[in-house]
């Protein structure tokens, strides 16, 4: 599984916040040719994408594209599928025709450009209740989707709500994202922005929520949220002690031809044994990262 326990977006036409976000301790930037953009400079924001793929990075670079039912959706394409980028993210995802299309017009670029079929992921940006009962669909639409953002800002207007500390709005969504990930055999979902970002108190919470739900990450908006949300997203000293410990255990029973036992009073077995051996490739990831 890939390691994005946090993606931070950032508007494509302003190089210098773009220079300064690829530079951080973030998994994944997005760059945003979508909201963050003001219609009078989506041709602006198009042109600079190869002065911002031209900048030193630490992370994986996404580009968040216009939704395919726009007349930008094209141009976007265009100026995006390139080499350097790691994939697109299409905003307002709403059916899984949309998303084939998009793959459609992806693999026509690739292959002019000379770049590797399928080379950039596409990420379905889920923002609508449509969208969510269409999240099967959507999720196994085509094998360039890796994994799927939930937008819960357009999701909770579209419902006729508002977000709350508690976050009961969005629990139907998000179990549907994680159930129609796991069904569709794609990565965990990444879990909507935390609006209030001086908040981080609620953030942490929220985060901590989202990752017991089955959730590998959340959106950014501000830098104050890195270091938070990693911190969550990654498994604790005591996690990894738990996982070494079942690892060691059942891979020693399991040579003897046992696949079921007892660690401190709790039965052991093959899919607790896996979650462990999860938890420890993630923890060597984020070890490689460091």
């Amino acid at each position: 599984m890939s390691l994005y326990r946090t993606m931070l977006f950032c508007p494509a036409n302003d190089l210098r916040k773009v220079g300064k976000a690829l530079m951080l301790d973030v998994d994944g930037v997005v760059l945003d040719l979508e909201d963050a953009v003001a219609l009078s400079e989506k041709a602006n924001a198009r042109n600079a994408l190869k002065d911002a793929l031209a900048l030193p990075r630490k992370g994986d670079f996404f580009i968040r594209v216009n939704s395919a039912q726009t007349d930008f959706i094209l141009s976007d394409l265009l100026a995006a599928v390139t080499d350097g980028v790691k994939g697109l993210v299409l905003a307002k995802s709403e059916t899984a025709e949309e998303i084939r299309q998009v793959d459609w017009l992806m693999g026509k670029i690739e292959k002019e450009r000379g770049l590797p079929l399928e080379s950039l992921e596409l990420i379905p940006f889920i923002e609508s209740a449509n969208a969510i009962i269409n999240a099967y669909a959507i999720a196994s639409a085509c094998p360039r989707v890796s994994r799927m953002f939930l937008g819960g800002v357009d999701y909770v207007l579209d419902i006729g709500t508002n977000f709350s500390k508690g976050g009961t709005e969005l629990f139907y969504a998000r179990a549907q994202l994680v159930v129609a990930s796991r069904s569709a055999g794609i990565e965990p979902p990444i879990d909507t922005v935390y609006p209030d970002f001086k908040d981080i108190e609620g953030l942490i919470a929220d985060a901590k929520s989202v990752r017991q739900m089955g959730f590998q990450g959340k959106l950014a908006i501000h830098p104050g949220q890195i270091g938070p949300l990693n911190e969550v997203f990654s498994p604790t000293p005591d996690e990894i002690s738990w996982a070494k410990k079942i690892v060691a255990v059942f891979d020693e029973s399991e040579a003897r031809g046992q696949a079921v036992f007892q660690v401190d009073g709790k039965m052991i077995e093959y899919p607790i044994a896996n979650r462990a051996r999860r938890i420890l490739a993630l923890s060597e990831q984020i070890a490689k990262k460091s």
